[in-house]
């Protein structure tokens, strides 16, 4: 079962709709013991990256998720649920991340025009499990005025303004600044392939 973790994320709804029309059973979590118990977890998300790190805070679920991710539990994070499993973000830098990575997220150059939104193009840069099947150079749908830099767990970047991590790939752990829930049937199919492991 999927639990999706609740914490007020704009495209919950849209991220549901999605798991519906894959045919994937989800729960909605919201509290610590509801992330221990999941098998499989998506972190949504859409908006601030201090928001969403305080809203994590205040419902207490931040050590929870790290367990869970340790101890192997396939995880999914959409846009700045990406964002999240790094270890600070330039919009809110008095807040820390989850940590996983290292590296600071950051906000596009000032004269780049933001949020990058729309279709745009991945560059795949290594195989996959999250990508099977999606062939060479996917496009896929952004709204984003931050970015993850690329790192060794990049699987795919989309260049906007410079290279970025779009798709983030390690052991368990898997990453989308994109939004796949908008990105049509490519989208579902890059569900599919999260909800098949």
């Amino acid at each position: 079962m999927i639990s999706i973790l609740d914490y007020g994320a704009g495209n919950l709804r849209s991220v549901q709709n999605t798991l519906g029309e894959v045919g994937a059973p989800y729960l909605l979590v919201d509290d610590a013991d509801g992330v221990r118990k999941a098998t499989k977890l998506i972190l949504p998300g859409v908006g601030h990256f201090g928001q969403m790190m305080r809203a994590l805070e205040a419902m207490r679920v931040k050590e929870a998720l790290c367990e869970r991710i340790a101890a192997g539990v396939p995880f999914l994070g959409i846009c700045l649920g990406l964002q999240a499993l790094f270890a600070s973000s330039e919009e809110a830098p008095d807040l820390a991340g989850l940590g996983l990575f290292p590296e600071t997220v950051r906000r596009f150059a000032e004269d780049a025009r933001v949020p990058h939104m729309g279709w745009n193009e991945l560059e795949v840069r290594k195989t996959s499990r999250l990508l099977d099947n999606v062939g060479e150079r996917p496009y896929v749908y952004f709204a984003h005025s931050y970015y993850a830099p690329v790192n060794a767990a990049t699987a795919a970047v989309c260049t906007y303004t410079l290279p970025y991590t779009a798709v983030l790939e390690r052991d368990n752990v898997y990453g989308v600044q994109f939004h796949p829930e908008k990105s049509g049937p490519l989208g579902l199919h890059i569900v599919r392939n999260f909800v098949d492991m």
